[in-house]
């Protein structure tokens, strides 16, 4: 029996959360719509177990008329669990470092070294804050990123400040990814 591959576990988790943090019901529906499209690939489906705030991926021939058959289960570890509350696993934090480096490199190259530094500021935050990858962002870490870790962890120049807005859309398209809505960046 096949297990789910890493790289479709950690699509399926950012397209749940970018289905979380969807503006309206229709873009949340679409994200499911491709999760849910992607798993069926793999004969998977996912569920979210609300009591503990996690993501559950496991084999449709589990499922009955939308209900979990415990009799069908024949090796549970074939489930996978994906935590969506807290700051991430830590143990992959070098993964996550080396991911978000090639975004900071992908900027670099796109635009040059002003953004490739606060591209840096940006993937450093993320990465020893909540040990996560820039694509997985929410707007409130967004938020405290710019409000809180940039203006006084950075060390930004006067010309890294006036483009921050600017360096972090060109990370998160760096990472393939729509960068979460803030409000403002403030100075």
């Amino acid at each position: 029996m096949a297990e789910l591959p890493q790289d479709v576990v950690d699509e399926a988790e950012r397209l749940t959360r970018l289905a979380r943090d969807a503006v309206d019901e229709s873009e949340a529906a679409a994200y499911e719509r491709e999760r849910a499209s992607m798993l069926a690939e793999h004969d998977f489906t996912a569920r979210i177990r609300e009591e503990d705030d996690t993501l559950v991926l496991h084999p449709e021939e589990w499922v009955e008329d939308g209900v979990i058959r415990v009799e069908r289960i024949e090796d549970v570890d074939r489930g996978i669990e994906v935590s969506l509350a807290g700051a991430g696993d830590p143990d992959d934090w070098d993964a996550v470092e080396e991911h978000n480096a090639a975004v900071v490199d992908a900027v670099a190259a796109e635009a040059g070294e002003i953004h490739a530094e606060n591209a840096r500021a940006f993937a450093d935050f993320m990465g020893n804050h909540y040990a996560k990858r820039i694509e997985r962002a929410t707007a409130d870490e967004l938020q405290e990123f710019l409000d809180e870790y940039y203006p006084r962890n950075a060390w930004p120049s006067d010309e890294q400040r006036a483009v921050i807005a600017q360096s972090l859309e060109l990370a998160f398209d760096a990472a393939k990814t729509e960068m979460p809505e803030f409000t403002a960046v403030r100075r």
